[in-house]
């Protein structure tokens, strides 16, 4: 059972808006709500068995969904798809008594059409098998534990993102490839069936500023996508009848020399200082899963109150929705890969090379999960590996991330100073030191920029804030105005080392409490800004110290 009575400022609504607002389409059925539940209980879905939202509240290895739904009248001669935000770890999927689709991995999509196994009218049985065994099995799972405690949280199993019907002609466009630069856009829709073309028609809220039968697509007087100015486009793709709506934001990252030669990381061609929290994407009442789409939307927004322009998203992989949100308020984003299992004996004891068995895992759900965000504007970084947790193949891991998005920054592995087993391999764009409290001041050479991807860890205590068990913090301080101080102290030596080290970016420890983790700007609950609001103007003179004018 998660953390008994401590809930957020949201009701939880089972997240009824559109779930993948970069591929819109008018008609569609949200599935999310109340299911059947193993023998005889009621699960709300989408929201994980372990949390207090689902009205189940406790792990099972092995689950089964059953919901019973109608296709809407007006789907007739359609090819009907059904959509899975994510399934942790393994999914068996049942339509009409037929098995349509098996998936693994926890932390990624998948669709199926389903037309074929349809009845003809009336009721439509869809269940779902569902296995989780958190970290004895080998899966990515990032900071899930069977047994939670310290840096670690409750798992979470089963359906936790929004399960969705969809009606499409037998030609179809299936995803859309985006990719920005300066003057306009490259894209390749994904089209299911023959075809003989398709058409992009790109806008404002203006009206139309170009069009194209190809896949590129210029445009005159570009507005570029910045943390200051998150301009996006509407993109509309037509092939054949299928009509998709979605977005792109204009925008460049890479590295440039600063006055004195140090590789520095550059947006759209100027040197950008990357400074944001740590954000684990954990709620005590949801777990993985936001009670509403107001609260996921909210921790970014905080994030831009405290004067960010970046977030660093920690060994987990959010709904699509988190991504728009980041898009829309203008947070530039570092996503981690989400790590395998490891054990935690001290930074001394070597980690054991994971199984062949997890290495194939693993690589095979980062190489859909790129796949899957690859699109997304605010992203601007992929992390394979952190701190060496389950860390393998580390430049050729490096490499294949590279290949695959030669348009993004790669950082080899975040916290490499942290990692006895995996000493740097030089892979990567980006030289990344975890220091705490710090800030730490990381020397690299090898034309690699330098961030120090974690730092601070400030805790402090609220009573009727807090998870139960015991609180941890890598500094404890007794009062918010104490906090207040150290975060001021700590700010004004980031400004200094960014002065004397070319830093490109710097990531603190952390947007909001988690379970047992107190060193949050927020508590868990996301009811009490711990700090004086002051420090927003601290987050914001480290930017300035550390980009161009």
């Amino acid at each position: 059972m998660t953390g008994g009575t401590l809930t957020t400022p949201w009701e939880a609504d089972a997240l009824p808006e559109y779930p993948r607002p970069a591929l819109v389409r008018e008609r569609w059925l949200n599935l999310n709500g109340t299911w059947d539940y193993g023998r005889d209980e009621r699960i709300r879905v989408p929201y994980p068995p372990e949390s207090a939202l689902s009205g189940i509240g406790r792990h099972d290895d092995r689950m089964r969904y059953r919901r019973v739904f109608e296709i809407p009248a007006g789907w007739t001669g359609d090819r009907v798809l059904l959509h899975f935000g994510a399934v942790d770890q393994r999914a068996s999927v049942w339509v009409n008594n037929q098995r349509v689709a098996t998936h693994e991995g926890g932390y990624t999509a998948f669709s199926v059409d389903i037309t074929d196994v349809l009845r003809e009218t009336g009721s439509q049985e869809l269940v779902v098998h569902a296995e989780d065994r958190t970290d004895v099995e080998t899966f990515p799972v990032g900071k899930q534990r069977a047994a939670p405690g310290g840096i670690f949280y409750t798992a979470h199993s089963g359906i936790w993102q929004t399960v969705w019907l969809e009606p499409v002609p037998a030609t179809h466009v299936s995803g859309l490839d985006i990719t920005p630069d300066l003057t306009g856009f490259t894209v390749r829709p994904h089209v299911v069936g023959p075809h003989t073309g398709w058409e992009i028609v790109v806008s404002t809220p203006d009206g139309e500023v170009a069009r194209t039968t190809g896949d590129r697509v210029d445009i005159g007087e570009p507005r570029l996508w910045t943390p200051e100015d998150p301009f996006l486009y509407d993109v509309t793709v037509r092939v054949g009848t299928d009509v998709v709506r979605g977005y792109a934001g204009l925008r460049t990252v890479g590295l440039l020399p600063d006055s004195e030669g140090r590789p520095r990381i550059a947006l759209n061609g100027r040197i950008t200082f990357l400074h944001g929290p740590l954000d684990q994407g954990y709620w005590p009442d949801g777990i993985s899963t936001a009670p509403t789409d107001e609260a996921l939307r909210s921790d970014l927004e905080k994030a831009k109150e405290l004067g960010f322009n970046f977030v660093r998203k920690h060994v987990k992989v959010e709904p699509a929705r988190w991504y728009y949100w980041a898009d829309r308020l203008g947070l530039l984003v570092w996503q981690d890969m989400p790590s395998l299992a490891m054990h935690f004996d001290g930074p001394q004891v070597p980690e054991p090379d994971p199984v062949p068995e997890a290495k194939a895992r693993f690589e095979a759900e980062l190489v859909a999960m790129i796949s899957q965000l690859r699109s997304v504007p605010s992203i601007i970084g992929w992390v394979p590996f952190n701190e060496g947790w389950g860390e393998f193949d580390t430049a050729r891991i490096a490499a294949l991330v590279k290949g695959m998005d030669p348009t993004r920054l790669v950082v080899a592995s975040s916290g490499v100073n942290c990692c006895f087993s995996h000493p740097d391999s030089g892979a990567g764009d980006v030289y990344d030191d975890h220091t705490y409290v710090g800030p730490g001041v990381p020397v690299v050479s090898g034309g690699r920029a330098i961030v120090d991807g974690e730092y601070g860890g400030l805790g402090l205590v609220l009573d009727e804030h807090r998870w139960p068990g015991p609180p941890d913090a890598y500094e404890m301080c007794p009062d918010s105005e104490t906090l207040t101080s150290r975060y001021a102290e700590v700010s004004e030596a980031l400004v200094e080392i960014i002065g004397a080290t070319g830093l490109s970016g710097a990531v603190y420890t952390q947007l909001t409490d988690v379970e047992n983790e107190v060193n949050g700007f927020y508590t868990y609950d996301r009811r009490v800004l711990k700090l004086d609001p002051g420090v927003a103007d601290l987050n914001r003179k480290a930017i300035s110290a550390g980009q161009d004018s």
